[in-house]
């Protein structure tokens, strides 16, 4: 009975393996900016998000720019980010003049915006099945 045990251990080791490998997480270096929820920084109504949710402190939202929401960073889309704790939310959609930017939510702290600046940092997320279809689509007509 012992070989059948190490190979069911084999064939354990190997699924491990083969699925560690097939990870469909992205990783990225972009900039990233802060923002808060006033009218100075964002539209008219600076407590609705792009994705049609209240936007309140405490929040942990960020905004993307349309190209990384054609790479799968879509409204729900839960994302890390390299140099701050826990796990943050694409809810926003930033200016279109911006590429490769993510713009961290700040409540009304404008202090503690301008404290961030401007970094770079590195996000990392998993695109769920429909964002990837859609990056699939959108790599199709270009």
């Amino acid at each position: 009975m012992p070989p059948v045990r190490n190979a069911v251990d084999a064939l354990l080791i190997v699924a491990v393996i083969v699925s560690a490998g097939c990870s469909n997480e992205r990783q990225l270096t972009v900039t990233a900016t802060a923002f808060n929820s006033t009218r100075a920084q964002t539209d008219d109504n600076p407590s609705e998000t792009a994705c049609g949710n209240d936007l309140h402190p405490g929040r942990r939202i960020i905004a993307v720019s349309r190209d990384l929401r054609d790479q799968g960073l879509v409204c729900g889309t839960e994302v890390e980010i390299s140099g701050l704790d826990g796990t943050w939310v694409v809810d926003d959609v930033t200016a279109r003049r911006h590429e490769q930017l993510i713009d961290i939510y700040m409540g009304r702290d404008v202090k503690a915006a301008k404290r961030w600046g401007v970094q770079e940092v590195e996000i990392s997320w998993k695109p769920d099945r429909e964002s990837r279809a859609r990056v699939r689509l959108a790599e199709k007509e270009r």
